[in-house]
């Protein structure tokens, strides 16, 4: 069954929502048992210590007891040097064990009773040191001999062992937990790297699967585009023609207009010549109270007079009309010379075309030209920037000075786009198509013009295998933006490079 782009999705998703929740688990789970080998860890380095201290401080009691011993038995004072030595340091060790035990309340009773038994025993011993260092050795002796100190050291001794055995036993459970934590740690590792090779496992699969249908789907379109590009081909050519053709008809229609036109101008200036005969004549006669004549020497006088001015002025735009018709057919029939141009020496020339209009009027001009080189046909690319020019200057804001900001740039598809903005009038939202459109002007007519400057723009931009559009709002000015390829040899299909 094929996998086709929306299950394709859907599988890829779901398994990397696998392999992000097995991944997720693992490093929960992974950070809980560090954690939890962590404590056991640092509970074991805590026994540790405290049976360290347990140690030092039994081994310190035992010195004391031995010290006493061989010096009641010698009278050597050498035997007093451990006794000496260790004695400062068993209360230190002993307030040391308080400090580490004092987390555990549940060990403060045997630990008072630990504490009571070794100042019991120490104050025995110094006794019986001081009743010997007077010669007063058998009543040490019988000092000893009561068993009173050996008791105490006896319940010191039997805290030692007991403590030592609990914190030995602490630390085999501790090792036993740390060994199953890592045991676990390793086989989750395990368990959620399988899972996750499976899931890698299954998205390649699906991967190379969807790769190999998209390359048969890929031989199948390009096989058909080979039989649409001949079709296209073979369109474009039929368009050609009849775009020739409908340029053609255009010029032979305007040129065939233009003969009538001429005429209808020329007896329009003959009639104009008899009128004015005629009114010359009528104002000489005297008047007279007939109404015929009142009737006449009203036509010749300002009737025929004001219909010949309309007359006049209908030929006159008419005649504008034809001209921006044959201008554009010329304009399509032109054919286009592609050559190495610098764009910014185009504006920089069409810049200073119209300083001085621009300083008339107090306005400036700035570009920023990013992309600059480019194949194209430079009579068209300077009659688009002199109308854009143009224009501006012709709709500037009545309010403000006029500002102009030419600026070009790179975008994909070898493309590049030249921006033309100002700060003029404006152009409602509503027209910002019809502008383009052949006879259409937009807002107050102040401006002489037949509506044909923004709709040879496009002609000219569509010939070069590019558009122009534009965005403004009412008031506040108004940006062109021309799209045009980098070569305009590779619209024209030219191989010619």
């Amino acid at each position: 069954m094929p996998i086709t782009s929306k299950s394709f999705v859907r599988s890829t998703a779901l398994m990397l929502l696998v392999g992000l929740l097995a991944l997720l688990g693992i490093v929960g789970t992974n950070v809980w048992l560090v954690e939890r080998s962590q404590g056991y860890f640092d509970e074991v380095i805590e026994a540790r210590i405290i049976r360290r201290s347990v140690i030092d401080l039994r081994a310190m009691v035992q010195d004391i007891e031995t010290s006493q011993r061989g010096y009641i038995i010698t009278l050597d004072d050498a035997y007093l040097e451990p006794y000496e030595l260790a004695l400062p340091q068993v209360r230190g060790e002993l307030e040391r064990l308080k400090t580490l035990l004092a987390p555990y309340p549940t060990t403060a009773p045997q630990l008072a009773q630990l504490e009571q038994d070794i100042d019991f025993k120490l104050t025995e011993m110094a006794e019986t040191i001081e009743l010997a260092r007077q010669g007063r050795v058998e009543e040490a002796v019988a000092q000893v001999r009561t068993d009173r100190g050996k008791a105490a050291m006896d319940g010191a001794r039997a805290f030692f062992a007991q403590f030592l055995q609990a914190i030995d036993d602490q630390l085999s459970e501790g090792v036993r937990n740390q060994t199953a934590t890592t045991d676990a740690l390793r086989w989750v590792s395990l368990g959620g790297g399988i899972i996750i090779l499976i899931v890698v496992c299954g998205a390649i699969w699906t991967v190379l699967r969807y790769t190999q249908e998209l390359g048969a789907a890929r031989r199948e379109v390009e096989a058909a585009n080979a039989s649409l590009e001949d079709r296209v081909r073979e369109r474009t050519s039929d368009l050609g023609k009849a775009n020739e053709e409908i340029q053609r008809f255009a010029y032979i229609v305007t040129h065939d207009l233009r003969a009538p036109l001429v005429n209808v101008m020329g007896f329009t200036s003959e009639l104009e010549t008899s009128v004015a005969a005629l009114r010359t004549y009528m104002d000489g006669k005297p008047y007279e109270d007939n109404p015929a004549f009142v009737e006449a020497k009203q036509a010749a006088t300002e009737d025929l007079p004001e219909a010949i001015g309309f007359i006049r002025a209908a030929t006159r735009k008419m005649d504008g009309l034809i001209n921006a018709i044959l201008k554009i057919s010329r304009e399509g029939r032109r054919q286009l010379k592609p050559e190495q141009l610098d764009l910014e020496e185009i504006v920089t020339a069409s810049a200073a075309a119209i300083h001085h209009q621009i300083a008339e009027k107090q306005g400036k001009v700035s570009t920023d030209i990013r992309a600059s080189k480019l194949v194209g046909d430079k009579l068209s690319l300077e009659q688009i920037l002199g109308n854009l020019l143009d224009n501006a200057i012709k709709y500037q804001h009545p309010e403000r000075p006029l500002h102009l900001d030419i600026r070009s740039r790179h975008v994909p598809g070898n493309r590049i786009t030249i921006e033309v903005a100002d700060n003029g009038r404006g152009i409602a939202a509503g027209d910002h198509e019809r502008v383009f459109e052949l006879f259409r002007r937009s807002g107050a007519q102040s401006q002489p013009g037949e509506g044909i400057g923004l709709a040879h723009v496009r002609t000219m931009a569509r010939s070069l295998g590019g558009d122009i559009s534009l965005t403004s709002q009412l008031g506040a000015g108004t940006t062109f933006t021309i799209n045009l390829p980098r070569d305009v040899r590779t619209y024209l299909g030219n191989s010619d490079q």
